[in-house]
């Protein structure tokens, strides 16, 4: 006898398999298989690997993506994203092509951290990504009452109706804080007054935050970025460092080989016992 609690993770997949997109509503009874992640920060998550710029003048853009996608970034049903209509979809790369319009997105760290989950966790359900990173962006721009403080905290309630379990903030953001010495040193107020209001605002006082160390910075002061980083004070955070990840010709960006070690890393922490 095949029991329910096995038929609903194998007929929503048999349901996106063929149908490519669903809506939330359609969704409202898979609540069980609701695994959510939210993804946010600046443009190292929103995702720069494989993205060229052609531009031969210094300080102009001409920026396209290659288009390449490794096996560790490939779409699988059991992986959606909450799109910019707020609809679900199977997710595929770029994953923040329609959040963050800007920008020309490429690989991210998302994919390979979905991915990576599935693999060493079949059995978890189904993952559903919620991207809202927004390139060179600061943590003052993250403020609780900003737009994109507010524009993350509806995404990921619109992705909570009809049940399911925010399970992480994958959180990667301070190359844009590094440019001058005031924003470094007050990184670390601003970065824990964030965490605890977005905990505060989804009602999950111990919602697990996973923070990447940053690789590259904008400005001067990237290790007093990276030292507010790791003094961070709060319960339930875990720490990947980006540094030393294989860094693009433009000398900000992670490459997308980087993109992939980095989406195993935090899948590995995730994974990790707190």
């Amino acid at each position: 006898m095949v029991h329910r609690e096995t038929m609903l993770p194998y007929l929503l997949l048999l349901l996106l398999a063929h149908a490519g997109w669903v809506t939330t509503a359609d969704l409202e009874n898979y609540s069980l298989v609701k695994n959510i992640f939210i993804l946010a920060g600046q443009s190292n998550i929103s995702g720069r690997g494989g993205v060229i710029n052609h531009s031969l003048r210094p300080g102009f853009v001409n920026e396209s993506w290659d288009g390449v996608i490794p096996r560790e970034c490939e779409s699988n049903p059991s992986i959606l994203r909450l799109s910019g209509g707020l609809k679900w979809v199977e997710a595929h790369e770029p994953l923040h092509k329609d959040i963050d319009v800007n920008n020309t997105c490429g690989i991210g760290p998302g994919m390979p951290f979905a991915n990576t989950v599935l693999k060493k966790d079949p059995s978890i359900g189904v993952i559903w990504l919620v991207p809202c990173a927004v390139g060179g962006t600061s943590i003052t721009e993250w403020a609780p009452g900003g737009f994109l403080y507010k524009n993350m905290i509806k995404r990921t309630k619109a992705a909570t109706r009809g049940g399911g379990k925010i399970r992480a903030l994958l959180w990667f953001q301070g190359e844009s804080d590094a440019k001058t010495l005031e924003d470094a040193k007050m990184y670390k107020v601003r970065l824990e007054r964030f965490f605890k209001h977005v905990r505060h605002d989804l009602e999950l006082p111990n919602l697990t935050v996973i923070q990447v160390g940053i690789a590259t910075a904008l400005g001067p002061y990237m290790e007093l970025v990276r030292e507010a980083q790791r003094e961070i004070n709060i319960g339930n955070l875990k720490y990947v460092d980006a540094k030393g990840l294989q860094i693009g010709p433009d000398y900000t960006h992670l490459t997308t080989a980087a993109q992939i070690q980095l989406g195993q890393m935090l899948a590995d922490a995730f994974l990790r016992p707190n």
